[in-house]
C-alpha cells in the first residue's frame, strides 16, 4: 500500500513520546493503531528511512508497543515532533514530509 505524508501526520495521534534526545525518538504507540488497519502497515512503517531523507533508522518493537526513530536533528527539529504527537501545525509537517520524500506521494 502507498503511504503519504497525510497518512503519517494522520498516525501521529496515536503516538506519545517516551523518550527524546536529539537525534534519537522512542515512541509509544496506543493500541487503538489497529483501528487503521488497511490504511498503512506495519511494513510501510518500516520502509521509512528508505523514503524519507533524515529519518537513519527506525526500529519497532511489537511486544511493547513502541518506535525507536534515529533520525537527522538538522533535518527534522525537535518541534516537529512535538507537534506531531499534539496534532499541532500538521500542514507544516506535511509540507516538510513532502519536501523530503523520495517516495511519498
Amino acid at each position: 500500500m502507498e503511504i503519504t505524508a497525510e497518512k503519517l501526520v494522520e498516525l501521529g495521534r496515536y503516538f506519545s513520546i517516551v523518550h527524546h534526545i536529539k537525534g534519537r525518538l522512542r515512541l509509544r504507540v496506543d493500541p487503538k493503531i489497529r483501528s487503521h488497519g488497511e490504511a498503512v502497515c506495519i511494513e510501510d512503517i518500516e520502509a521509512l528511512p528508505q523514503k524519507i531523507e533524515g529519518i537513519k533508522s527506525l526500529k519497532i518493537n511489537k511486544i511493547v508497543g513502541s518506535i525507536t526513530i534515529e533520525y537527522d536533528p538538522v533535518v527534522f527539529p525537535d518541534r516537529l515532533w512535538t507537534n506531531l504527537v499534539q496534532g499541532e501545525n500538521l500542514d507544516e509537517i506535511i509540507a516538510v514530509l513532502t519536501q523530503l520524500s523520495k517516495e511519498l506521494v
